[in-house]
């Protein structure tokens, strides 16, 4: 098989052919490998990506892209996974989604007056 017959999105079996601090090289066929990148391991930190492969091991990964210039083919199993957070919320620091947080038009409304009188106060005494 040829590495011109994958197609990104592509879901398929591997088998981990070998296993690096920076990912996971991974069988597609008889003639055709892949890398996970640790990066596209899993959502969140990857300590020791050994303790999570065996060699021989078989995974159902993502084909995420295709260098056509040498037939480098990337791999993720973290795009097969479920997040536990939207993607775009920063938990920890803003916790916007589903809770008040105090702030608003209203509180605008009260300070609006006071940024005005003091910018006006700046202006008379230059």
């Amino acid at each position: 098989m040829d590495y011109r017959d994958y197609k990104i999105g592509d879901i398929v079996t591997v088998t981990v052919t070998g296993i690096q601090p920076y990912g996971v090289f991974a069988s597609l066929d008889e003639e055709n490998q892949g890398l996970i990148h640790i990066s596209e391991v899993k959502h969140g930190y990857v300590e020791n990506i050994q303790e999570l492969f065996e060699i021989g091991e078989s995974l159902e990964v993502m084909v995420l892209d295709i260098d056509e210039f040498d037939g480098r083919v990337s791999l993720s199993l973290r795009s097969l996974q479920k997040t536990k957070h939207h993607p775009f919320s920063n938990r920890k620091k803003n916790p916007r989604y589903g809770r008040a947080s105090g702030t608003g038009f209203d509180s605008l409304a009260k300070k609006l007056p006071i940024w005005i009188d003091q910018a006006l106060n700046r202006i008379e005494h230059k």
